[in-house]
């Protein structure tokens, strides 16, 4: 079975979370040739329309999520405004928790677990999986508004562009989509095809990406 970037789509997410994800990893493919990745847009419910949080704005998943597909599962955040009365105004944070406990909770927490699948999250996507009970212990970092949620639900807080803790990678805010899917093409086809795609893309990697040995217990950094 070919490997699998799978971003997922939900009510509500971020287009640029989304996008910004999904060009850098096609291109990636197709820069890798035969090894690249299949890079596709899926959600809970499988195949269908999914609208954004920002005007509106429509994407199509193509499939339904699927936990057990090698390669990675990437989140997203949500789009909206930040503040308000809940029962009134779908604010940022309760897209986030129908993440949270919706149908996509578990398939995610089923990915978590086969060593074959990489989680990543950019900007608020990480708050869903923290939310949901999942990244606890976990080192994650996410959009600098919600770093006071992220810490609250017992996940060790990075102050990195990426963070890089082995089968979870986590991003800041919206834009480090763009850093966090260079990242995961770096890690999955070496640094000529991440720079290829940078190239292409005329943009530079900023910020740091922090990552875990797990065998000294030493981070290190880039």
């Amino acid at each position: 079975m070919p490997r699998t970037a799978q971003i997922l789509l939900f009510e509500g997410f971020d287009p640029l979370d989304v996008v910004a994800p999904f060009e850098v990893l096609a291109a990636g493919s197709e820069a890798a040739g035969a090894d690249g990745l299949a890079v596709e847009l899926v959600s809970a419910d499988g195949p269908g329309p999914v609208i954004s949080g920002t005007l509106g704005l429509t994407l199509q998943a193509t499939s339904a999520l699927d936990p057990e597909r090698p390669g990675y599962v990437i989140v997203p955040g949500a789009s909206g405004p930040v503040d308000g009365d809940p029962d009134e105004v779908t604010t940022v944070p309760v897209l986030l928790s129908r993440l949270a406990t919706g149908g996509a909770a578990p398939l995610l927490e089923r990915a978590l677990r086969n060593p074959d699948v990489t989680v990543a999250a950019v900007c608020g996507g990480s708050l869903a999986l923290a939310m949901a009970g999942l990244l606890e212990g976990r080192n994650a970092v996410t959009h600098h508004l919600g770093l006071d949620v992220l810490d609250a639900t017992g996940v060790t807080v990075v102050d990195a562009r990426v963070v890089d803790d082995g089968d979870l990678v986590t991003s800041g805010g919206v834009t480090s989509g763009l850093d966090l899917a260079l990242h995961l093409l770096e890690r999955e086809h070496g640094p000529q095809v991440a720079i290829a795609v940078e190239r292409l893309f005329e943009h530079e990697r900023r910020g740091t990406v922090w990552r875990a040995t797990h065998r000294s217990g030493q981070e290190t950094h880039a």
